[in-house]
């Protein structure tokens, strides 16, 4: 009981820090603000010219997802356009698994009941009841397909007792193709050309990754419905 509660304590108070973080300084609350309205061109006006500091911003960012929900795609696409492709690529595979890790921390100390709160009890069932049954390629295929909210994996995973192990490496690995194609495209942002072949290759990747996508949604659903009869 006395190890739940420091558990607990320890995770409400990262929680505070990383609201902390949003609401108190400026810099990461004006970067928020930018991301949660999906403006990539304001945030990265206000990375230009920073050097380390925009590094900084951008991991304050990602860490601060794990509990204010924006679009995850903003940061990596101006990471890829400030950086460039090596540079966003390290940062965002970084700083996203960190994110990660902290949500899989709040969902194993505040278990169902946070999720049933943010998802409704159908999606968390069906969520619980896909990664039980199908182990790591159930949590690698969740990090692949594009439709499923990164944080809400961390928090499912975390609440269903995913070994931390098996929840790392395939947060490591499954998270990767997604962050390369929108940092990819931020590196071309800024001089966009309909015959680069990169672009192409990138834009069939994510629509091979959304095909994917919708049989494994429609199995889902017919899972769910032999379940209600």
């Amino acid at each position: 009981m006395g190890a739940r509660r420091s558990h607990l304590a320890a995770i409400a108070g990262t929680v505070v820090l990383l609201v902390g973080l949003c609401l108190l300084i400026h810099p990461v609350r004006e970067a928020l603000s930018h991301a949660a309205h999906g403006d990539t061109t304001a945030l990265r006006e206000q990375l230009r010219g920073t050097g380390v500091g925009g590094i900084v911003l951008l991991y304050a960012l990602m860490l601060a997802h794990a509990v204010v929900i924006f679009p995850a795609e903003i940061t990596n696409l101006v990471a890829g356009f400030t950086y460039g492709i090596a540079g966003g690529l390290v940062i965002c595979a970084t700083g996203w698994w960190l994110s990660a890790l902290i949500t899989y921390a709040i969902g194993h100390v505040a278990g169902r009941p946070l999720l049933t709160r943010i998802a409704g009890d159908e999606r968390t069932a069906s969520a619980e009841r896909a990664i039980e049954r199908g182990g790591w390629l159930a949590l690698l295929l969740m990090r692949l397909l594009p439709i499923v909210p990164f944080s809400f994996v961390g928090y499912v995973a975390g609440a269903t007792r995913v070994p931390f192990a098996r929840f790392a490496w395939t947060t490591a690995i499954g998270e990767l193709p997604l962050i390369a194609i929108a940092v990819i495209l931020g590196s071309r942002l800024e001089h966009f050309s309909a015959t680069d072949p990169l672009i192409w290759a990138t834009i069939g990747g994510f629509i091979l990754l959304v095909a994917i996508s919708h049989p494994v949604v429609r199995r889902m659903q017919r899972a769910r419905q032999r379940e209600r009869v």
